[in-house]
């Protein structure tokens, strides 16, 4: 729900054009970057309306905002309170999804109710994030009807201040972000990223069963209705009947002892529980379980309580436990659907996803594992299509790579490397080449019938 202060105050300029264009421009966007939540519309001055209930018909919601003006509401004046009763109100209360209250105001709050509303609310798991929209400094309001500066009733010129404080105290109260606008873009991130943490992060069933089935009243029963039949047979078979009473009144006690041992370790664990006291409570269910291992209810709060304490898979252990040892079909679904948390906050989404599915095959109704086994799907899709990305960018890398390997040898020359040759060897060979050339020399003198010259002492 929205809360938009249509006061004549958001008529001033010192946020240009004016503190209400720009709220409607914040909300427009906020609206745009929550494309599956239902969003409703309150606006208040002196009194509180619904403008528009809950609805995923965004392009509506545009429609009511773009008409929101201090026009529609007859009584002046800033009432906060009045406005966050009327958010709270249009919730439904049998809804077990998120919800929070987005409060856009310059805070001049003419009541002193606001903090008191908002802690109520917050006590029923309702987020109140609040967004101051002027200047301390604060400026004049301008009348459109007149022209003129509203003026008090001494004739002075009214000049409208943002009271941050009392925003500030409203959105720590209800748990919430308190912002000062400066940037319609960076306003509408932070508000999506707030709502992000209660939308994502789930939360387990902290329902912790005391109550468990006791059978020994039947032995008890039992008992005294053969010690009834008794008095009907002869001192022989009076002698076995009383031996099976003793037997069952034995046994029958003993379960009464075991089982108010056990209820009393679930009781101390349950009370430490709501102290967050997890260590103790985790002691007092493990008690509770040495003297009953099929106790479902300890496996179930025990499970509650390693989730508690960061200890997931020894939680998952607990609830399956839980599971197997209950026909209660209530407490099995709850045990799946926290199994499915536990899963989600470790970040095994399949694990997670089955958990949720199971779940809702025994309640079909539970919405928050509805809404819970959506995101860890719509999660398990980014991964995937992240997955598939990061395959093919180092397929395409593997390609390159190859494909820079091949081209370097293709541009590889074959180097011919030159004998190694001593000294002496080029000599020798030297000397050879010569003496060679001479031979030559005088065989193609003989045969041209010339005398051979001398030789000479040098060849140069």
């Amino acid at each position: 729900m929205i809360a938009l202060d249509v006061s004549k105050s958001m008529l001033a300029n010192d946020i240009r054009p004016s503190r209400l264009e720009r709220a409607r421009q914040l909300i427009s966007k906020i609206i745009d970057n929550s494309p599956d939540d239902k969003i409703g519309l309150v606006i208040f001055a002196g009194r509180a309306y619904l403008q528009m209930p809950l609805t995923i018909d965004h392009e509506a919601a545009k429609m009511y905002l773009a008409s929101a003006s201090p026009d529609d509401v007859p009584t002046q004046g800033t009432v906060i309170s009045d406005a966050l009763r009327m958010c709270f109100a249009a919730f439904n209360a049998n809804d077990k999804t998120f919800k929070s209250v987005l409060l856009i105001s310059d805070g001049e709050d003419h009541d002193n109710e606001a903090i008191k509303t908002t802690k109520e609310m917050a006590k029923e798991g309702i987020m109140i994030n609040t967004i101051g929209i002027g200047s301390p400094e604060g400026a004049p309001i301008l009348n459109p009807s007149t022209g003129q500066y509203v003026k008090d009733a001494q004739g002075e010129t009214v000049i409208t201040k943002l009271n941050q404080k009392e925003l500030s105290e409203i959105a720590t109260a209800g748990h919430g972000l308190y912002q000062l606008y400066s940037n319609t873009d960076e306003m509408a991130s932070n508000v999506k990223n707030q709502l992000t943490k209660i939308d994502t992060e789930a939360s387990v069933s902290d329902s912790s069963y005391t109550a468990f089935k006791q059978y020994f009243q039947y032995f008890l029963a039992v008992a005294f209705i053969l010690l009834l039949i008794e008095f009907f047979f002869s001192e022989k078979r009076k002698l076995k009947i009383k031996g099976i009473i003793a037997v069952l009144f034995f046994i029958g006690i003993s379960l009464t002892s075991f089982s108010q041992n056990a209820k009393s370790s679930l009781i101390k664990g349950n009370k430490a529980y709501q102290e967050n006291k997890y260590d103790a409570a985790e002691r007092e269910y493990r008690d509770a379980l040495k003297k009953s291992d099929q106790n479902f209810t300890a496996d179930y709060n025990l499970g509650n309580t390693l989730y508690k304490t960061n200890k997931p898979e020894e939680a998952v252990k607990s609830y399956d436990n839980a599971i197997a040892n209950t026909t209660d079909s209530s407490v099995k679904e709850k045990s799946y659907y926290n199994k499915g948390v536990t899963y989600q906050k470790a970040k095994k989404l399949p694990e997670c996803i089955s958990a949720y599915k199971k779940a809702l095959v025994i309640n079909p109704n539970d919405e928050e594992a509805r809404q819970n086994l959506q995101r860890a799907l719509e999660e398990q899709k980014k991964q995937d299509q992240n997955q598939k990305q990061n395959q093919k960018q180092n397929q395409k890398q593997d390609q390159k790579k190859k494909q820079q390997k091949n081209n370097q040898e293709k541009n590889k020359e074959p180097q011919q490397t030159a004998p190694k040759i001593t000294k002496q060897d080029a000599i020798e060979k030297l000397k050879s080449l010569l003496q060679n050339e001479k031979e030559l020399q005088d065989k193609l003198h003989k045969i041209k019938g010339a005398p051979a010259p001398n030789s000479p002492d040098k060849d140069w």
